[in-house]
């Protein structure tokens, strides 16, 4: 009996001195686990966002793109992006892509600035009011205000009559970047002296945002275009153009330059000299204003409000791509006569077979198609290349820009508007930047498949998963009293 409770207790204490030994490596083993997790932690932490961060949204909302990339590591000067923010309320969209600029490149410096200790320190930059998570952007003795309104964008739809919120921080930042680094900007010189109207306030900020240098200059007091001009654009003129000035305007495109036109119908009639810069390629312009008959193609029961056919262009394509719809309001027809011998003309927009010209013009009583109307169809936008490389790019409605029309068609007017000073000027890699969707898309079933995914979710399921269970302990006992 001794013996045995000897064996037994010699048994038990190699027993704990095992389970001693097993515990002491479990606790060692968690011990160097905790501290590598601790210290991947650590170094993890430490990394660039852009390595850390993945954006799986569907509109790459916290991804920049590769015209951003361009533009920065092209950078040979320091740029300080002030973040006008107090403390606790930074906008985590805004901080996640400033993160993004910092890691990209050593001459980009990320300073905030909160509001409550520095009062006065955007008054020196802008007059404007100063949001919180609004942007400075500086460099050298260049600097761009960058205000919250700026970056999320609120657009009206009047077709749903809803709102839409897009993010545009990539896109101003970028273009802020740009900006204040470049040596030269484009520049776009305007007209005067014939009744132009004055550039709506949404085309000429996009201008702006776009780093493209507005100059105004008369056709009658030059006498040639400015050498340093990129493009010139005659913005819904009232009156005609004189011989001279035509003249002059045809030799500049014969000689490379760059044209655009946004004329349509006046009360006095067709500008004709303005007009035959046209005919020199072949296009005809018709009396009248032009009228849709066809409801698929003119908008809110107006069918002086076209909207036109698009064809595929580097101007259009991206409208396209978007099913984005302009809007041609008041517009005057063109016909393409013949085939040009010295250029090649390319239709952007156009109406359907059913539209016809009112040659009352602005006289107009009815919407009706009356004897001496003329028939359609039309184009209402062209491009026109010559062998030389000079280019027009021509609408034929002065009003589509308007800020009015460019609401109703949710910003797709002046897109394309902006779209043809770029295939003029030549776009850059800061100007291709477009803003992003903030709009959720929601899934609309009817109440009969919602309450049938109820019954399913609720009823089924939960009845499946509990038979099953039952099964399994049935099964399980029953196999217990066999081996028994």
């Amino acid at each position: 009996m001794k013996k045995l409770e000897r064996l037994k207790s010699l048994w038990e204490a190699e027993r704990n001195k095992i389970a001693l030994r097993g515990g002491s490596y479990s606790l060692i083993m968690t011990a160097i686990v905790l501290t590598i997790l601790i210290m991947m932690n650590v170094f993890v932490s430490s990394l660039p966002a852009p390595l850390t961060k993945y954006d799986i949204s569907s509109s790459k909302l916290y991804s920049i793109t590769s015209n951003t990339k361009a533009v920065v590591n092209a950078l040979e000067q320091d740029v300080t992006i002030y973040w006008i923010v107090q403390s606790g309320k930074e906008d985590d969209i805004i901080e996640n892509l400033l993160s993004k600029y910092d890691s990209l490149s050593d001459h980009i410096k990320i300073v905030k600035k909160n509001p409550d200790v520095y009062p006065t320190f955007a008054k020196q930059y802008t007059g404007e009011t100063v949001e919180n998570n609004s942007l400075i952007v500086e460099s050298g003795e260049r600097s761009r205000f960058i205000s919250y309104n700026d970056i999320y964008i609120r657009q009206t739809n009047f077709y749903t009559y809803t709102s839409n919120m897009y993010f545009d921080g990539e896109g101003a930042i970028t273009s802020a970047i740009d900006y204040v680094t470049s040596e030269k900007l484009p520049k776009l010189y305007v007209t005067e002296g014939h009744g132009e109207a004055e550039l709506p306030s949404a085309f000429s900020d996009q201008i702006e945002k776009d780093n493209i240098e507005l100059n105004t200059f008369s056709l009658l007091t030059v006498d040639s275009i400015p050498e340093d001009a990129d493009a010139v654009m005659i913005y819904a003129p009232s009156s005609d153009i004189s011989d001279k000035e035509k003249e002059l305007l045809a030799d500049y495109v014969k000689d490379g330059g760059k044209l655009l036109v946004i004329a349509g119908p006046t009360e006095d009639g067709i500008l004709e000299n303005l007009y035959s810069l046209l005919l020199d390629y072949g296009i005809e312009t018709n009396e009248g204003i032009v009228v849709e008959a066809d409801r698929e193609y003119y908008a809110f029961q107006a069918p002086y409000m076209i909207l036109p056919k698009m064809t595929s262009n580097e101007i259009t394509d991206s409208l396209i791509e978007e099913n984005y719809y302009p809007i041609m309001p008041i517009s005057l027809g063109l016909t393409i006569k013949e085939t040009p011998t010295e250029g090649r003309v390319t239709v952007l927009l156009s109406t359907s077979d059913s539209a016809f010209s009112k040659v009352a013009g602005f006289n107009i009583s009815t919407y009706e198609k009356e004897e001496g109307d003329i028939n359609g169809p039309f184009d209402v936008a062209v491009s026109i290349e010559n062998s030389n490389d000079g280019k027009i790019v021509w609408f034929a409605s002065s009003n589509f820009l308007e800020d009015m029309y460019n609401a109703y068609s949710s910003g797709a007017n002046v897109n394309l508007g902006m779209n043809a000073i770029s295939s003029l000027i030549g776009e850059s890699e800061a100007v291709a930047i477009r803003s992003k969707s903030l709009n959720y898309n929601y899934l609309t079933i009817s109440d009969s498949t919602s309450f049938m995914l109820k019954v399913i979710m609720i009823g089924v399921f939960p009845l499946l998963y509990l038979g099953v269970g039952i099964y399994v302990i049935l099964r399980r006992r029953r196999m217990q009293n066999e081996a028994v």
